[in-house]
């Protein structure tokens, strides 16, 4: 009676165990590919001036200066 408990009831925990596995590693692939976020390009330095500019935080001649600052720097690089 007891090696057949024993056989059976190890037999049914190795598979409780190599189902839960499985399980993992289905979860972690399918979260690795579907659950990735999607991120926007990063904004360069001259589209962000433009977004202060059109909220109002700069006025016209600091846009203007900043813009020619920013291009000079490029031109340096």
């Amino acid at each position: 009676m007891w090696d057949y408990m024993n056989h059976y009831g190890g037999m049914g925990f190795g598979m409780l165990i190599f189902w839960g596995l499985l399980i993992a590693a289905l979860v972690v692939l399918l979260r690795g590919t579907y659950g990735t976020e999607k991120r926007e390009p990063e904004k360069s330095a001259l589209d962000l001036l433009k977004e202060r500019y059109a909220r109002g935080e700069i006025g016209r001649d600091e846009f203007e200066q900043i813009k020619r600052d920013l291009e000079n720097r490029g031109e340096q690089q």
